[in-house]
């Protein structure tokens, strides 16, 4: 890429599009583009090609998305499917549009079957059957691979889908109710502690598997993938494939052992139990990340220097006692 291309980055402010551009900026890109929710509805579609036709990018990511954990997939499920389509849908045709030369469009590793084989290759998605708790929202983002396909083959565009694992970093949602596991710990730890809690309650049995990437590895990711040589991106976006990719640390942990891992690094002493009444969602998901890997790139921090610096930013930004 050129240091002066534009970057349109749609969800510049949450926690993957702010360390892009951080990501960006340390690499010296001048040109990143970003509107907040309150400037530009991208479920608005109008609204949404204006924008786009009025700046012109040369390369897009969509890294806007309503997201949330297990209690918010459950209680708001046709928002999680609406927003998402609706933000995907706009941002793609209207890339498309002004001729956008490379689009990223960010999806999860939930679209990948309840039980597929571990690690879970690119190969398994649509092969059986989704996980209840958020299948709104992973049937929303295969939709996005779908469209994302579909233009590359009609329209021969170099579109592609980069499915990353379990984020987390500076700038993420610690909401008590709407947050995924790693913040929702941290502020459920953090409060322990200042309260002088013996125990710590986890939902379910705490015996699931989750792969955690940081957030600004999963921005240098992106970066490399859009600073491929024309030849390796082309391969990425062949339209006989699904243009699909897996973005993860290639390590998992349980969801005990990242408790421990967040008791650690806040220095909470207590115990932890488990409320068995809570579902425990999918029992494993780690992803492949072979086809990453044989692009060039691997992530590069640690689970406990990644919850340190969320640890930090959270104290900075969130904490209230």
């Amino acid at each position: 890429m050129n240091i002066n291309a534009k970057i349109y980055i749609a969800g510049h402010r949450g926690l993957v599009g702010s360390a892009l551009v951080r990501g960006l900026q340390d690499k010296g890109y001048q040109n990143i583009l970003g509107k907040s929710h309150a400037e530009l509805d991208l479920e608005n579609y109008s609204a949404t090609l204006n924008y786009i036709q009025s700046q012109q990018p040369e390369y897009v990511i969509i890294a806007a998305a309503k997201v949330g954990g297990i209690y918010a997939n459950n209680t708001y499920p046709v928002d999680f499917l609406m927003s998402n389509l609706a933000v995907e849908m706009n941002v793609i045709r209207a890339s498309y549009e002004v001729g956008v030369k490379r689009l990223i469009f960010l999806g999860s590793s939930c679209i990948y079957p309840k039980h597929a084989p571990q690690p879970i290759s690119e190969s398994a998605l649509l092969t059986s059957e989704l996980e209840p708790t958020n299948r709104p929202y992973a049937l929303a983002k295969i939709a996005g691979i779908e469209m994302c396909w579909s233009y590359n083959r009609q329209y021969q565009t170099q579109y592609l889908a980069a499915m990353p694992t379990n984020l987390y970093g500076i700038g993420d949602n610690y909401h008590a109710e709407n947050s995924h596991v790693l913040p929702a710990l941290i502020r459920k730890i953090h409060q322990a502690k200042q309260h002088g809690q013996e125990k710590v309650t986890l939902w379910g049995t705490g015996k699931p598997r989750r792969e955690f990437l940081f957030s600004d590895d999963l921005a240098h990711a992106l970066i490399h993938l859009l600073e491929l040589t024309k030849e390796d991106f082309t391969k990425l976006t062949d339209p006989e494939q699904c243009p699909l990719i897996n973005i993860g640390c290639g390590k998992d942990v349980t969801i005990a052992e990242l408790a421990t891992t967040i008791a650690e690094v806040i220095g909470y002493e207590g115990d932890f139990d488990f409320d068995l009444s809570k579902p425990d969602g999918t029992f494993q998901k780690l992803l492949d990340v072979s086809k990453m890997e044989s692009k060039g790139w691997a992530a590069t921090t640690t689970l406990q220097q990644g919850v340190k610096l969320a640890y930090e930013d959270f104290l900075k930004n969130h904490a209230t006692d």
